[in-house]
């Protein structure tokens, strides 16, 4: 089945609906911003949320002590890097990640080729912005990316359009965040609950 990681959780209410609502894996934002946890409140979700769902926490260009100080205390399954966390950086890590690679054109196939990961995300490239941007790319670039590894598809998708991404693309994941909310930071349970629902609609299609 498709993964489903619903990411800018911010309170335990969401957390709970999220899970209630059949998500893979939450998503906290630990990097500056509208959606950024503090890593109290973090880490009272992660320890109130059940064992089958899983907890990444998003990171962007973040000291590696700090990393893996709030990994241990959320007890994180993975870390999301949105960065420009190089190779060298990636040694480092004490915890599984996900590097996300933010798609402007296909010059970013290169890029993803140079740091041979058998998983990674693509996102929307908007200057100055890393991740929540709402904004969808071109999947004709995610196609062509899975021939690199398994793909975790975000940027720009809803309810309305992820059955499309799923037809094109059939990605191992899809990442949501601005796509099921009422507002920066917080969850709209009926749009999460129509996301998840299209992305199950579509895996019992092909199973």
């Amino acid at each position: 089945m498709t993964k489903i990681k619903i990411c800018g959780i911010t309170n335990l209410k969401d957390a709970f609906s999220c899970a209630e609502a059949g998500a893979d894996v939450l998503g906290f934002v630990f990097a500056v911003g509208g959606r950024q946890v503090s890593l109290s409140v973090a880490e009272k979700i992660c320890k109130k949320l059940p064992d089958s769902v899983s907890k990444a926490g998003v990171f962007v260009n973040e000291n590696l002590i700090t990393l893996n100080r709030i990994a241990g205390v959320c007890h994180l399954d993975y870390v999301q890097l949105h960065g420009n966390e190089d190779r060298a950086y990636l040694k480092q890590l004490k915890i599984p990640f996900l590097k996300v690679f933010q798609v402007q054109n296909e010059a970013i196939l290169a890029e993803i080729k140079n740091f041979r990961l058998s998983f990674f995300m693509l996102d929307t490239f908007i200057d100055g912005r890393s991740g929540g941007t709402g904004k969808t790319f071109n999947w004709d670039i995610a196609l062509q990316a899975k021939k690199l590894g398994r793909v975790f598809l975000s940027g720009g998708l809803t309810a309305e359009n992820v059955r499309g991404v799923l037809e094109k693309v059939n990605p191992y994941g899809v990442d949501v965040c601005s796509g099921v909310e009422k507002s920066p930071g917080k969850k709209g349970l009926v749009k999460v609950t129509k996301f998840i629902q299209e992305v199950r609609r579509w895996d019992s299609r092909i199973n």
